[in-house]
């Protein structure tokens, strides 16, 4: 990576942006990246595994082009149920027919339902309601057993594969499917910073990918699923970040419920540290026109009033005809946002009360004090994204610029709200070069973390 800079944005929340059809040219992947992208999105829920490998060649070299980090994020797809196969690759649904659940990939009898996991059919109860094809085709349980029966809320279409859910149900599945496994392997391999698990319901979810990804990539937990928020603080306390995954949310409960959960989430994940991101339909509309709707505008704004560490964009860069306009304006909500006289007053309210959780948020909130009293940068040095997450949490006035000669925490410190990373070779005199890099003058207060082996100790101070 080119040791350049250390990528001011003139903002403190992130974007994360996802990769697809759309945008995977290095052309666009390079404005993307100069438009504000701090990280990047490959969903492997669809492409196969080289198409990843080659847009992530892609971006490495826009990182060495731009002589900035930028993180790259695999999101794995997860357990996701589906329906089978139908005789003419559909289901022509009559309101209030009634349907019979057969387990299999396919089926060839009329006015039946494949399911290929029995394990769901066997926790069906007569009242569950089952959604298929994102909530837009409504199921009522009729008759449990082992041949469920089902009555359709709602006329329409049940097309192969659609997904396929029960409400406010903990589900019987695996977190990581025969797919993800692979896929999670191969990401691995590529060199990834972060990997995203999908549908993830319980602390033991993130414990086996844990086992499996080490220390070599952030954990996000998405959280779509009614069981990850019943325990919810459990999952935040085991995994490195969150994602509020408000299109499956909004499948899984009543719409009217979606902002309130994302408000507890919010709060939850910033009194734990913890990078939280809110992600789906922020700017819907730009995947066809060239301006978001001022509801989309406000969305987004919301976002960032509660001090989330980052927002996301799916298809309006996947697939989207404006991916780098989307962007740009995703950006200029940002910037709008954070200069408003109310943001810091509002910052407050989703602080989890602001108090001091252990060591390390006591020397992050007194380090800032310093910086805010002498009106200085913070200068940050630390090998642990945990400590880092630390001078995040606290939200402070100041730029916080920190400086690592490890290229994967650059990377992963793209994710936390306000922190500019640039590579630090040099140890000498390593403050000052690291305001350099960020073409900043005048003092700057430091903090430098100089303990292990069970030893606590910070170096910090104010240089002329």
């Amino acid at each position: 990576m080119s040791k350049k800079t250390a990528g001011l944005r003139g903002r403190s929340a992130k974007i994360v942006a996802t990769l697809g059809p759309g945008s995977s040219a290095p052309g666009t992947i390079r404005l993307l990246a100069e438009a504000g992208v701090d990280v990047f999105r490959l969903n492997f829920s669809h492409g196969e595994q080289e198409k990843h490998k080659q847009t992530y060649d892609f971006i490495r070299q826009t990182e060495d082009l731009l002589g900035r980090p930028l993180a790259v994020l695999a999101d794995l797809q997860g357990p996701k149920i589906r329906v089978g196969l139908f005789p003419d690759g559909q289901l022509q649904l009559k309101m209030r027919g009634e349907y019979d659940l057969v387990v299999g990939r396919e089926t060839d009898q009329a006015d039946t339902i494949p399911v290929p996991r029995a394990e769901i059919l066997s926790v069906l109860e007569v009242g569950d309601t089952i959604l298929a094809d994102d909530g837009l085709l409504i199921f009522t349980v009729i008759e449990a057993g082992d041949r469920p029966r089902v009555r359709s809320e709602l006329p329409g279409v049940l097309k192969d594969r659609k997904g396929f859910t029960v409400r406010g149900k903990a589900l019987p599945v695996p977190a990581l499917s025969e797919k993800d496994r692979s896929d999670l392997a191969f990401a691995i391999d590529m060199g990834v910073d972060i990997i995203a698990l999908s549908f993830v319901q319980t602390v033991a979810d993130i414990e086996e990918a844990r086992s499996l990804i080490g220390d070599k990539a952030m954990i996000v937990a998405k959280l779509e699923k009614p069981a990850a928020i019943e325990n919810l603080e459990d999952i935040i306390d085991a995994t490195d970040a969150v994602m509020i995954a408000r299109g499956d949310l909004g499948v899984e409960f009543p719409p009217e419920e979606v902002p309130l959960i994302q408000r507890k989430i919010v709060r939850v994940s910033r009194n734990a540290a913890k990078p939280v991101i809110v992600a789906t339909q922020m700017l819907e509309s730009m995947v066809e026109n060239a301006a978001p709707t001022r509801a989309e505008a406000s969305d987004v704004a919301t976002a960032i009033y509660q001090g989330v560490d980052a927002v996301m964009l799916s298809a309006e860069t996947a697939v989207g005809r404006h991916p780098a306009t989307a962007v740009v304006i995703m950006n200029r909500i940002i910037r709008a946002v954070e200069k408003a006289d109310d943001y810091r007053q509002a910052l407050v309210q989703y602080d989890g009360g602001g108090e001091a959780r252990n060591d390390v948020d006591t020397t992050a909130k007194a380090v800032m004090e310093i910086a805010e009293r002498n009106d200085t940068p913070l200068a940050l040095r630390t090998g642990d994204i945990f400590r880092l997450a630390q001078f995040s949490r606290v939200r402070g006035r100041q730029q916080i610029l920190y400086g690592s000669q490890d290229d994967k925490r650059l990377r992963q410190a793209q994710l936390l709200w306000g922190i500019h990373a640039a590579s630090m070779v040099p140890e000498f005199d390593w403050s000052r070069r690291l305001m350099d890099t960020a073409a900043l003058t005048g003092p700057v207060t430091y903090a430098k973390w100089c303990g292990g082996d069970g030893v606590w100790a910070w170096e910090m101070g104010v240089e002329s």
